[in-house]
């Protein structure tokens, strides 16, 4: 297949890739909860549960986009990755049966790390954060004429990630607010692309890595800092340039969250859904669970809870 054959990052376009990952991917249920489950008021919470995913993350919709969408070389392919993207494209390469070597950077968790050797790719660990994984991708690209699958800033990956807006809304139609982590941004930016302003779009994002937020202010995508318990996924640097304008039109705010109000929401979903979330994965509930945001009455709130690869549970005890 050619890459004229990519849709336009429309709900069109998103449509037309979801029938194509469709046997791919899993359809990842919604699970509904009532805020008194975490000790809140009594309001119904929606979340979606995208961390079931294959490799643990929605990150697998934009890889199999990719290797649906373009034309793979014999080198096969490469990605940089903070980890769950990396898992992602190692996951879908192996379904292929395609070549994959994956860089990432030091702050990748050692889950990650195994989950994308699990899969038979080749692992690469280099610097300390995902910038300096992404310039070793590039290298290696540009050496080897393998196909580049970047984590955020490609059309493919984000009309992947849109499908998950597309299943929530055919899922819970009534859906008036809905909460999404914000790493690189392809997750927003496709959810964003899909529902084009019809409901109230909040990205969350740790204070120690406030890459959306301080885009918006500056009008454009800058750099952040890149730290924080979630920085193997919710800190890039910077937000990609594909999905800024798509933020800037249909994203109603950011909403920044200290580290400690990640952990209480981790800690939080074990407790009131016994699911198990990886930090930037249950991000997107702190603003609920602080206080941070208040739903108003009868508002119908959804949260997306977007990955699960971590060792936080020892099962042996």
């Amino acid at each position: 297949m050619s890459e004229a054959r990519t849709p336009a990052l429309d709900r069109a376009g998103i449509a037309a890739t979801y029938e194509l990952i469709r046997p791919h991917v899993r359809a990842t249920p919604v699970v509904e909860a009532n805020g008194a489950d975490f000790g809140l008021a009594r309001f119904p919470i929606r979340f979606k549960l995208e961390l079931l995913q294959h490799a643990g993350s929605f990150k697998s919709r934009g890889a199999f986009a990719n290797l649906a969408l373009r034309q793979v070389p014999a080198a096969g392919v490469v990605a940089a990755s903070g980890g769950n993207h990396g898992a992602a494209v190692a996951y879908a390469a192996k379904t292929r049966s395609i070549r994959a070597r994956i860089f990432v950077p030091s702050v990748s968790s050692p889950a990650k790390r195994a989950l994308i050797e699990s899969y038979g790719a080749e692992l690469v660990v280099t610097g300390e954060r995902y910038a300096e994984a992404l310039t070793g991708a590039e290298r290696a690209a540009a050496e080897t004429g393998a196909l580049q699958i970047h984590a955020y800033d490609q059309v493919e990956t984000m009309l992947g990630q849109g499908s998950v807006g597309l299943e929530f809304e055919s899922q819970v139609p009534e859906l008036e607010t809905l909460f999404v982590a914000v790493g690189g941004g392809g997750l927003i930016g496709g959810i964003a692309a899909w529902y084009a302003g019809r409901i109230h779009l909040i990205g969350v994002e740790p204070e120690a890595a406030p890459t959306l937020f301080k885009a918006l202010e500056a009008g454009k995508p800058v750099d952040a800092e890149a730290g924080g318990i979630a920085a193997d996924s919710l800190a890039p640097r910077q937000v990609g340039q594909l999905m800024f304008p798509i933020a800037k039109r249909y994203v109603e705010r950011v909403l920044l969250v200290p580290d400690t109000a990640i952990r209480a929401a981790q800690e939080a979903l074990w407790r009131g859904l016994r699911v198990v979330t990886e930090p930037g994965g249950a991000a997107a509930f702190a603003p609920l669970l602080s206080g941070l945001y208040n739903p108003k009455p009868g508002e119908r709130v959804g949260v997306l809870l977007c990955g699960a690869n971590t060792t936080a549970v020892d099962f042996g005890r």
